[in-house]
């Protein structure tokens, strides 16, 4: 973590429930933390979920703003209760929160009511940018070679071992990722390193994604283009967050478009494509998909896409690995020394047209 003069101490907590503060607090990430003052953890336990506000606990709540009432600085995670106007009302001191794991569009923070009072709201989450990045690559090259039908059929003990001209033929080992194309679904935090990983295959890379600045085109060198484009190329991603405009985005018009041949990968969230049209999509047998998110999670055990040999499947690993979670808590620790060493914090939660706090 880079060394920012601070003006004083100060004190930060970190409201979560114990799950989540197991697999975050390692020793590096809480000496960063502790070396902007002090550090307090105050265990909570209310419903988490991606999508959803945790429902209103008034007891929950005064516990809350009893551990915070004296802090700058709060991080909230899995088990916090929502951080409302109210809340926020009360918390007069309190002049930076941090979404630690939750998404640009977290239900967790009232983002509007914060911005009211003047107060600095980051998300962290761009931590997870590097090892999910690293699977929806890993999951192209997967779905390219169809390698999740040959483990399969492997496992099952069939005896796989072609001669150089069938394996030629074979669609499963006719995929190779450099010079192909490459179509991204949202070009945020995931998306630029997915592009920075892709450089070495030569691959021309298109992407779909409205809020993305035009400058992106020219500092990565690739297309920015229409959903529709992106879902013709050779490997399509789905990089985007669930949001009511991205819900259900990806349907049977768009992966009717879907060429012969072509992967199609989600590392997103599994209501962003219509499921169901996925699956007839899948059936007709030219295609090839790597999924590791599903709607509803966990996948269904009669889900058709258990069975379908065009699929390889992960059950929602993608960011899930031991060094993410302590980098969700040092990317906040440096956060809160550039807010308030009097520097711009570079991960800004902004408020939302249309949302009334």
């Amino acid at each position: 973590m880079t060394i920012y003069n601070l003006p004083r101490p100060l004190r930060v907590g970190f409201a979560s429930n114990a799950d989540t503060f197991a697999r975050m607090a390692d020793e590096e990430a809480i000496e960063a933390l502790s070396s902007l003052g002090s550090f307090e953890h105050h265990l909570c336990d209310e419903p988490s979920s991606w999508d959803e506000a945790p429902p209103e606990n008034s007891a929950a709540i005064d516990k809350l703003v009893a551990f915070a009432s004296s802090l700058d600085a709060l991080l909230v995670c899995h088990g916090s209760p929502r951080l409302t106007g109210a809340i926020l009302d009360r918390l007069p001191n309190l002049k930076f929160i941090a979404e630690v794991e939750g998404d640009r569009f977290s239900q967790r923070i009232d983002v509007n009511a914060a911005a009211e009072r003047g107060v600095t709201v980051v998300d962290t989450t761009n931590g997870s940018s590097y090892p999910v990045a690293e699977w929806a690559l890993a999951m192209a090259m997967i779905g390219l070679r169809n390698a999740g039908a040959l483990f399969r059929r492997m496992i099952d003990g069939e005896v796989l071992f072609q001669k150089w001209a069938e394996r030629v033929a074979d669609p499963g080992f006719n995929g190779e990722l450099t010079g192909r194309s490459v179509g991204l679904i949202g070009a945020g935090y995931i998306g630029r390193r997915l592009i920075e990983l892709l450089q070495p295959f030569q691959a021309d890379i298109y992407a779909f994604d409205p809020y993305a600045p035009r400058v992106l085109a020219d500092i990565y060198d690739i297309t920015l283009t229409s959903l529709e484009q992106v879902m013709a190329c050779d490997v399509v991603i789905s990089l985007v967050p669930l949001t009511p405009e991205t819900k259900g985005m990806v349907g049977e018009k768009e992966l009717n478009l879907l060429r012969p041949r072509s992967v199609f990968v989600n590392v997103s969230r599994g209501a962003v494509v219509d499921q169901a049209a996925l699956i007839r999509r899948l059936v007709r047998g030219d295609v090839v998909a790597s999924l590791d998110v599903f709607d509803p999670e966990p996948l269904e055990a009669d889900s058709p896409l258990r069975t379908m040999h065009n699929v390889f499947l992960t059950p929602h690993i993608a960011g899930v690995t031991a060094p993410c979670g302590p980098r969700f808590l040092t990317l906040a620790a440096d956060e809160i020394a550039r807010k308030f060493a009097g520097h711009r914090t570079r991960h800004d939660l902004v408020p939302r047209a249309g949302v009334k706090s």
